[in-house]
């Protein structure tokens, strides 16, 4: 018999000063059985950083062509695909073809390793940001996870504050390569 996917709640209070964005985000996300609890919050962290309008949860990791999240704009084009892990640096290459941006939130054990052999190869692709997350940061958040997920993020000079019930976890989140998408969706 497989294993079904579980479902998650979630309420996000966000203040994004870098962005100037506040906002009570309230999704459902759902935990592919081959994913982890770190991944899965990584997702949920990536839409709440990244927000602007139309970003959606794709099919992930049940849909090997599609990103984690994404925009689309008119006429089904992508105008921001959305990856959260350490994908293959082709996967990329093919999606700054098919998209207008591209951001990597890099996380995962091997995102040491990740970096050392792919991040020169993707330095070059104008449209691609890569940020990494601290991975410790990410396993505190998922020895928290609930199925009622209640978040307060608090982002400032690329510096995450996230309270949850009465604890608050701190990590910074550091931008690798690419132009950096903070300061334009602050300007837009």
């Amino acid at each position: 018999m497989a294993l079904s996917s579980i479902i998650y709640r979630a309420t996000i209070e966000l203040s994004h000063l870098d962005r100037n964005l506040y906002e009570t985000l309230h999704t459902t996300v759902a935990q592919h059985p081959s994913e982890t609890e770190e991944r899965l919050v990584a997702r949920l962290l990536a839409h709440a950083l990244f927000l602007e309008p139309e970003l959606v949860f794709t099919r992930g990791v049940c849909a090997g062509d599609e990103p984690d999240l994404w925009v689309k704009g008119a006429g089904g084009r992508i105008t921001l695909w959305l990856e959260v892990g350490l994908p293959a640096p082709e996967r990329l290459l093919r999606a700054s073809r098919h998209s207008d941006r591209v951001i990597l939130l890099a996380c995962g054990p091997a995102c040491w390793n990740w970096q050392e052999l792919h991040l020169a190869k993707l330095a070059g692709m104008p449209n691609l940001t890569v940020y990494t997350i601290d991975q410790r940061f990410l396993a505190q958040l998922a020895a928290r996870l609930q199925r009622s997920i209640v978040w307060s993020l608090t982002v400032t000079e690329r510096t995450l504050y996230l309270t949850v019930g009465d604890d608050t976890l701190e990590t910074t989140l550091v931008r690798l390569v690419g132009p950096d998408p903070f300061q334009a969706m602050a300007h837009a």
